[in-house]
């Protein structure tokens, strides 16, 4: 597997672009499937910052779920509260098995960098730690082009493993992956440029229950787009 559907248009305010080249991530968590989820159940601060959203979201609002993997928690927590959820990852596998446990949400196979995003056409954003595989400049612009998605007064929340490495080869749950970040600092000043106003961040360390898991940072960083009733 490893590769999403070609070319399709669907819904409102999302064109899914040309998926010729099968993704490192994909192939990644394709093989993980449901032991990634397993692996991280036990985040207390990733259901504390899902927490934090539902308590800000008007009802039925629309959220773009980017990285959406098993779809828990996320996409089942805000669709379980009424939201209507998109959910996009590269992983064949991980879509067919999201679209399978959370049947009150929706899920697409791509690539998120290609893309095309209405300006202001959801309520929130959240993207728990899909950016690890990216390019630091691919990294820049998804979170600009993501910010602009968010609607003026909306929401973004982005978690991701602050470390200052670029190109670093390891191994993840039993996988080779080619892994790139940015420091506390300078995850905080991206989402900044993007335009987007912090309003909290916790920084934590988590260990994920696999034998091959190790522990590490990890930074949740809770934003509004500046806008009408954007007081925090």
């Amino acid at each position: 597997m490893g590769r999403c559907p070609g070319p399709v248009k669907r819904g409102t305010g999302l064109v899914v672009g040309d998926e010729d080249e099968t993704s490192p991530a994909a192939a990644v968590f394709d093989a993980l499937g449901s032991e990634y989820e397993k692996a991280f159940a036990g985040s207390e601060a990733h259901r504390v910052s899902l927490q934090w959203l539902l308590g800000r979201l008007a009802p039925g609002s629309r959220v773009l779920d980017v990285g959406s993997g098993t779809g828990r928690p996320t996409a089942a927590t805000l669709a379980a509260a009424g939201h209507r959820v998109l959910g996009v990852d590269v992983s064949p596998v991980m879509v067919e098995i999201a679209s399978r446990q959370v049947p009150g949400a929706e899920f697409r196979c791509a690539d998120v960098r290609r893309l095309s995003l209405e300006d202001g056409s959801f309520d929130a954003v959240c993207v728990y730690f899909a950016l690890l595989q990216m390019s630091r400049p691919e990294q820049s612009a998804l979170v600009r082009q993501l910010a602009r998605a968010v609607r003026p007064g909306g929401f973004f929340v982005l978690a991701t493993v602050p470390l200052d490495v670029e190109g670093f080869d390891g191994v993840f749950m039993g996988q080779d992956v080619r892994v790139t970040s940015f420091s506390a600092q300078d995850v905080t000043a991206l989402v900044r440029q993007a335009g987007l106003t912090v309003v909290s961040e916790e920084s934590v360390m988590f260990t994920p229950t696999h034998p091959d898991a190790m522990p590490e940072p990890q930074l949740f960083l809770h934003c509004r787009r500046p806008g009408p009733g954007a007081d925090g």
